[in-house]
């Protein structure tokens, strides 16, 4: 299967996700009842994520061309791809980026998150019946060529293990965080509540800690976090806020909360669900340049970096860890 093959199937899967049929709508419940945290409004924001930053035709071949994918890779490979379930389809970059550079992709889905990749790979085949030859789901990823692999610090030392003499992208817990200077708007403290709350704060892209200058005034942001008061209604997310709440009067701990928020002074840059740290700076720069460095931070979001609002909104380009999986496969 030639390149521009392969972007036309990926551009005819963009326009099945946009008619949104039946057969996708009731995928996505699915998925939700498989994962009670993969609430619909959140596989929308994921899945439109995807096909308004990753799959139009035009996107797909400026980002091919900018690493020359040839129309026929002359030695495919084999890649295992373990996929993560913290947020719905988080694993779909690397199975597209391994489509895209014309390798083969066998892919261990998370238990936690199956169904939505599934039925896009299906998609794919009943367009075209190679497809199977070149995406396929194992529970065993022995004899691959090579490996990307996404979990926890603790998976990351058993991939590390088992995959650690093949080539290999290895990928282990990361967050993100955000500087504040007390002078954001009211617009920017609704994004940045966003950037926090969206998927639960389960995504390495997830705000789980912010920095801010002293004496600065949480009110606006506790009010701006208000925008994802719902969560409480659901009580996985209840029983998240009502356990954290509970650890810090237990320890005696200073804390603020509108009722579905607590946040709290912390070093610590991962938080729980439903908790936010903060952190006083007195030298922005010297937190900039901290961060800069900081193995376990995504990205930084606020002025200068990343803009509010835009921490899920990932492009082709932005890869997990900064760690350019176009580049590896095309060096394989």
């Amino acid at each position: 299967m030639i390149l521009q093959q392969r972007i036309e199937l990926l551009s005819k899967l963009n326009a099945f996700i946009k008619e949104n049929d039946t057969h996708w709508q009731e995928t996505k419940q699915k998925a939700e009842r498989e994962n009670p945290w993969f609430i619909q409004p959140f596989i929308e924001k994921s899945v439109n994520n995807i096909s308004d930053a990753f799959l139009s035709e035009a996107q797909l071949k400026q980002w091919a061309s900018h690493y020359q994918v040839p129309h026929i890779n002359p030695h495919p490979k084999t890649v295992g791809i373990v996929m993560a379930g913290n947020i719905p389809m988080v694993g779909f970059h690397d199975l597209l980026s391994v489509f895209v550079s014309g390798h083969k992709a066998i892919i261990k889905p998370s238990s936690k998150d199956r169904a939505l990749t599934e039925c896009l790979v299906q998609q794919l085949i009943s367009y075209n019946a190679e497809t199977a030859s070149l995406i396929s789901f194992a529970d065993n990823l022995k004899g691959c060529d090579a490996y990307i692999a996404t979990g926890s610090n603790n998976s990351g030392r058993y991939f590390e293990y088992y995959f650690g003499k093949y080539p290999h992208i290895i990928r282990k817990n990361k967050t993100s965080v955000a500087i504040l200077d007390g002078t954001e708007s009211e617009e920017a403290l609704l994004q940045l509540a966003t950037d926090m709350q969206l998927y639960f704060g389960l995504g390495c892209r997830n705000i789980t800690k912010i920095y801010v200058p002293r004496q600065y005034d949480f009110i606006k942001l506790l009010d701006a976090l208000k925008t994802f008061d719902y969560l409480m209604d659901l009580h996985k997310y209840k029983h998240n806020y009502d356990y954290q709440l509970a650890l810090l009067l237990m320890n005696n701990k200073f804390y603020m909360s509108n009722g579905s928020v607590l946040l709290s002074e912390n070093p610590s840059l991962f938080s729980a669900i439903s908790h936010i740290h903060y952190e006083y700076y007195s030298d922005k720069k010297e937190v900039e340049e901290m961060l800069g460095t900081n193995e376990d931070v995504q990205c930084i979001v606020g002025k200068g970096f990343v803009p509010f609002g835009t921490a899920q909104n990932p492009s082709l380009t932005d890869y997990a860890d900064g760690i350019d999986t176009m580049q590896f496969l095309m060096s394989v």
